[in-house]
């Protein structure tokens, strides 16, 4: 069996002409016809070159990997108990789900839930932001918007004036109630640009984070640029632009339509731990309050190497992304074929984290994203990750969620409801169940809130209702009582790599003590 995708996808908008009789050893097709007009990724590639490398429609699209992988978190059971209560009072009244409490924090930031809707930029990034702040949860702004903002302004290489940022930003702030914070992602390209010391110094923003690379894409961003005139403009503001757009031959021959037409190339992060602490230091200097680092399922000396730093500068969180998850314009061949999944990503970051206490390292909060998307997934997270792992980052099912709720408005404004929504009411009202719920916070005015956003609430309400209950179910009423008993291999695989008790073995060491 093959665990990795024929050479089809919706990613790529291609198919198999025969997929029921497809090669696992190579993906094709188990024919290959001298008359097939080639609709799969060879067929693609014929065509297009390197442009077969990327999603198809990326500008209203999000991807994540098609792989199966052999381990994930189906592989595990959620355990369950009868007696004992731990964080709350043993009484029916007390050691009630609805009363379990998800509250945390992170540095100075209060969160409603362990949950961080990680890095967007694009598609509807408007409900994102917002809905993040009427859950109250930290959500990130995603890497590159100055190359994507018209209103931009530079003084000598440096941010004078970004629109776009400023926009996002208050987009979240509009809606905050005190909880979360919207937090502002950079790369290396932004951070030659001194994106973050602007959004610190002039929009405020107190939480901002570092980039190495995400699961999905541990290079950083790519994309062609259409014109003569726009590969100048990033030239200038510093981008890597191939072939060199101010090369007159190189020039002449785009007008002509000969040659690689022009790629915009983000700089990969060369940081070494020495600029990185200092880095750090200067951002808490300028007026960050929180410092992130987000990074993907890199080599595990790489991951441990992070931690380490993270530590020595006091870094408040690191997001650590599995292969499996993902949301960009991701070669769709790296979406699929790099990195360690989650769920052994997760096993081994607990085994670095163990060691470090061990050695006296004071320990950074860390955060497990890459593919979670329900209440059990969250549970499982947490439980594998217990003690030192107590977030997890949901990007692509919340960004579904607001193109639903955004979906859902626009079809009541033009009178073109589907039957299986209007089977809930005629009404934002009656659709939305969750207005009622923020109309405590936000009074009438929640009414007039964007759909979207409302569409994001309700779904982390579904997750933070589902969460508790697991909770209740184990008998722990605080995020800190969640541990990794709770969590039970269905595999051995699961077992092995996670060192976790199967049921058998659990049911062993309960006889011993009969």
């Amino acid at each position: 069996m093959s665990y990795s995708p024929s050479l089809s996808s919706s990613i790529t908008n291609t198919r198999m002409r025969t997929p029921q009789n497809v090669s696992p050893l190579s993906g094709m097709c188990a024919t290959c016809s001298s008359n097939c007009p080639g609709p799969c990724e060879i067929g693609l590639s014929a065509l297009r070159g390197p442009d077969a490398i990327y999603p198809y429609k990326a500008d209203i699209n999000q991807f994540a990997s098609e792989k199966d992988y052999p381990l994930d978190f189906s592989s595990f059971n959620i355990n369950g108990r009868v007696f004992g209560v731990h964080g709350t009072g043993e009484t029916q009244e007390e050691a009630t789900y609805p009363r379990a409490s998800l509250a945390t924090r992170i540095g100075k930031i209060k969160m409603t839930a362990p949950i961080i809707l990680p890095a967007m930029a694009k598609l509807n990034w408007q409900d994102y932001y917002a809905g993040a702040a009427l859950y109250g949860i930290p959500v990130v702004i995603g890497e590159d918007v100055v190359a994507k903002d018209p209103g931009l302004e530079l003084e000598k290489g440096v941010v004078t004036k970004a629109p776009l940022i400023q926009e996002m930003v208050e987009t979240f702030r509009r809606y905050d109630r005190g909880y979360g914070d919207i937090v502002l992602q950079a790369n290396p390209d932004d951070e030659n640009l001194k994106v973050l010391d602007y959004a610190i110094t002039r929009l405020g923003v107190k939480s901002v984070e570092l980039k190495f690379g995400q699961a999905a894409k541990g290079i950083q961003g790519m994309g062609p640029v259409k014109t003569l005139k726009d590969a100048l403009r990033f030239d200038a503001m510093g981008y890597l632009i191939l072939p060199d757009p101010k090369d007159p031959e190189v020039a002449r021959a785009h007008e002509e339509g000969i040659g690689e037409p022009f790629m915009k190339i983000g700089k990969l992060p060369l940081w070494d731990e020495a600029f990185l602490i200092q880095r750090v230091e200067e951002l808490r200097a300028l007026g960050a309050d929180q410092v992130f680092f987000k990074t993907g399922p890199f080599d595990p000396a790489d991951l441990m190497k992070i931690l380490v730093i993270a530590s020595k500068a006091r870094v408040d969180l690191v997001t650590f992304d599995g292969a499996g998850g993902g949301s960009g314009n991701s070669p769709t061949k790296m979406m699929n074929e790099w990195g360690i999944p989650t769920v052994e990503m997760g096993s081994l970051l607990v085994r670095i984290l163990e060691k470090m206490a061990e050695k006296g390292y004071e320990l950074p909060n860390v955060a497990l994203a890459g593919g979670l998307v329900m209440e059990d997934d969250v549970y499982k997270a947490l439980a594998l990750g217990a003690p030192h792992i107590k977030f997890v980052g949901i990007g692509r099912g919340a960004m579904a969620a607001a193109f639903v709720g955004k979906e859902t408005g626009d079809a009541l404004k033009e009178g073109t409801l589907s039957k299986t929504h209007a089977a809930y009411g005629e009404t934002a009202g009656e659709i939305f169940n969750q207005i009622r719920v923020l109309k405590s916070w936000y009074g009438e005015a929640a009414q007039s809130l964007p759909l979207g956003s409302v569409g994001v609430y309700s779904y982390l309400s579904r997750i933070e209702t589902g969460l508790k209950q697991f909770m209740a179910l184990n008998r722990r009423f605080t995020l800190d009582h969640i541990a990794r008993e709770d969590l039970v291999p269905l595999t051995e695989t699961a077992a092995r790599i996670t060192g976790l008790k199967t049921y058998s073995e659990t049911a062993l060491d309960a006889l011993e003590k009969l």
